[in-house]
């Protein structure tokens, strides 16, 4: 994109994030937005502590500048910043509620982005960053080499250079990292993470732009239902195949594995705990990233469904506008041969091509026969023998435990922040087959909806496969599998 004296004057009329730094309360909308929202890594903030905490700021403002300083509300300021000509601040419903929510908008993060950037920082790290893009350059050269013989060259050379530092480690010689090094790359880290955090804004501002621009062409569609849907599963396949798209479900695919996620649960806890780190004081928050971006990851994925929730409303109410249109035509027809029949009109009114009467002969019906009624309380039950009556199979019936179900789950989490069922079945064996596995989606399906005590994801993108044995009916053990969406539990 071309930085025109054009371009850049449409930006100062029109981008959110320019308008931001060009008013005069910026000091107030920025300072106030990054401590509630950037600063702690919070999506979401309901409507009524978002203005319980900016009433707080605005009379200690008031009392250090004045009162005519922000003579409005709190209320006021935050519909104002919502507001089309502003655009800072993002309002919503969640379904089922009646409260308002809050969320930053792209620009205002970027906007506030570049605000810090402005400060001047004590430690700025330039290694890491180096290091950095040449790993990046040789990940490029690496993946797009197309000769075998290249590849295996490469290949051998990181073998030996592993195979020299492993006998170096043995041999007692064991490299460490100095305190500068480690300072500049948890920085990185940190500013990594909160790139991440607004490229999932900038990922889910997205869907959300499709979403409505879904919503208006429904409003005024007047076609037929395969014509929209061919126009907006095009537009949601082009989202989805493209570069952003694709990035977006290969970071979501790697961020549910929930082996990946231990790993990087130990790795923080092992990088916080050392002593360069703790001297920079991170931000409490910086220990569950991982989990903050799980949680973006949840928004993004549930604003796609409400996309698809969209659609099915739009096919249910346009069968329902056919129906009503077929009872309207059929009592237009009955309208026009009641006045047929009292005004029967001249001439010919309606011909039948290849009209006949279908002729039935009486004696070609079935004569009616009366069905007996029997009167069971004549019979006499009479005792049967009692080895005719197999008992055992009383007995035979398997009823899944809950409790016991979720006394498992409970200890596997306290041990872990989440888990995978097949990870979980792994420790835990299915007991009971098919039924105790059903239970367990059914434990599923209360946590991904908040009950139970539960809380719970289920990613359809993935599959998984699951075993179990069992005993067959002559006593062999066999082993039954199951292909099944991944299920992860959380605390």
């Amino acid at each position: 994109m071309a930085l025109d004296h054009l371009t850049l004057t449409t930006y100062r009329d029109r981008h959110p994030a320019w308008r931001l730094l060009a008013s005069p309360h910026a000091p107030l909308v920025a300072s106030f937005l990054y401590r509630v929202f950037v600063a702690p890594n919070v999506r979401l903030t309901s409507e009524a502590d978002l203005a319980e905490m900016l009433e707080d700021e605005l009379f200690a403002l008031r009392e250090q500048l004045g009162v005519e300083v922000y003579p409005k509300t709190a209320t006021e300021y935050l519909n104002d910043w919502c507001a089309p000509d502003k655009g800072w601040l993002r309002k919503f419903y969640k379904p089922g509620t009646d409260e308002a929510q809050f969320d930053l908008t792209p620009a205002t993060e970027k906007a506030i982005a570049w605000l810090v950037s402005l400060t001047e920082r004590p430690f700025v790290g330039t290694e890491s960053r180096l290091l950095t893009m040449f790993a990046l350059l040789e990940q490029i050269s690496t993946g797009s080499e197309a000769d075998p013989a290249r590849r295996l060259e490469e290949l051998h050379r990181k073998r030996n250079e592993i195979d020299a530092e492993i006998g170096r480690v043995l041999s007692g010689d064991v490299p460490l990292m100095d305190d500068t090094a480690i300072k500049d790359r948890f920085l990185q880290f940190q500013q990594l993470a909160r790139e991440l955090l607004s490229d999932f804004r900038q990922v889910e501002h997205n869907f959300r732009q499709l979403d409505r621009s879904v919503r208006e062409k429904i409003a005024l569609w007047d076609g037929s239902k395969g014509a929209l849907l061919d126009e907006v599963m095009g537009e949601r396949d082009a989202i989805g195949d493209s570069d952003q798209g694709r990035s977006f479900r290969a970071f979501w695919d790697f961020l549910m594995s929930s082996r990946r996620q231990e790993e990087l649960s130990t790795r923080l806890d092992q990088i916080l705990d050392l002593p360069a780190v703790a001297a920079l004081k991170p931000e409490p928050r910086t220990r569950r990233v991982h989990h903050d971006w799980l949680e973006a990851g949840e928004h993004t994925q549930r604003t796609v469904a409400q996309l698809s929730q969209q659609l099915r409303r739009f096919l249910d109410d346009r069968a329902f506008q056919e129906n009503r249109r077929i009872l309207e035509l059929l009592r237009s027809i009955e309208t026009k041969a009641l006045a047929l029949r009292d005004m029967p009109p001249t001439g010919e009114v309606m011909l039948l091509d290849e009209m006949g009467a279908d002729i039935a002969l009486p004696q070609e019906r079935p004569l009616f026969a009366l069905h007996a009624k029997p009167r069971l309380a004549e019979l006499i039950l009479e005792s049967g023998e009692d080895d005719d009556i197999d008992t055992t199979r009383l007995f035979d019936q398997h009823v899944v435990d809950k409790t016991r179900l979720r006394e498992a789950l409970r200890q596997a989490l306290r041990q872990q922040s989440q888990i995978s069922l097949r990870a979980l079945l792994e420790t835990q064996p299915l007991q009971q087959g098919l039924a105790e596995l059903v239970t367990w989606l059914e434990l599923a399906h209360a946590g991904s909806r908040g009950l139970d005590g539960l809380r719970a994801t289920v990613d359809d993108d993935v599959q998984e496969i699951v075993e179990w044995a069992m005993q067959d009916s002559d006593g062999s053990t066999v082993r039954r599998r199951a292909r099944m969406p991944r299920v992860i539990f959380a605390r």
